[in-house]
């Protein structure tokens, strides 16, 4: 088993990319929800994954709703600038989906008031408003695999 990133409506090309080249270097099953911001063919989504892209596990869901009914019984933590909990107020297992919400607007609200006990976030100053929506998938999923002892990684 492994980690689970989930994207909910991205919306940048590069981040995406990038985020499917962390997932291929830890052999994280990335799910993308839609609508994408962007074509999967793009060449800057392309071009930000390298050549990496046939070593992601990489699915395509209509809703986050398809995501949960597929995977019912696993772990989802969400991460959103909302959350009043660190990611480092929680224990993480091999299995668990870590959920992120599009660049600009975050996770819809019905869905963090659905899941309050699992919403996280990553502490930064109030000088900026998040961080890079790759930056924060490696964050997240590097502490996941740090807990887990770097599981399968060498």
């Amino acid at each position: 088993m492994a980690f689970h990133i989930v994207l909910v409506e991205p919306e940048i090309p590069a981040n995406t990319g990038n985020i499917s080249r962390t997932c291929a270097a830890t052999g994280t099953h990335l799910h993308l929800v839609r609508p994408l911001g962007f074509d999967t063919d793009d060449r800057t989504l392309k071009r930000a994954g390298l050549d990496y892209w046939h070593s992601v596990k990489l699915d395509y869901y209509d809703s986050f709703a398809e995501v949960q009914a597929l995977y019912a019984g696993h772990r989802f933590f969400l991460a959103s600038t909302k959350a009043t909990k660190r990611y480092s107020d929680f224990t993480f297992q091999d299995g668990d989906f870590f959920v992120f919400g599009k660049e600009t607007q975050g996770l819809p609200e019905e869905l963090l008031r659905a899941n309050p006990d699992t919403l996280l976030r990553l502490p930064m100053s109030d000088a900026v408003r998040s961080l890079n929506l790759s930056n924060s998938v490696a964050i997240l999923l590097y502490e996941g695999l740090r807990q887990t002892d770097f599981k399968g990684l060498t």
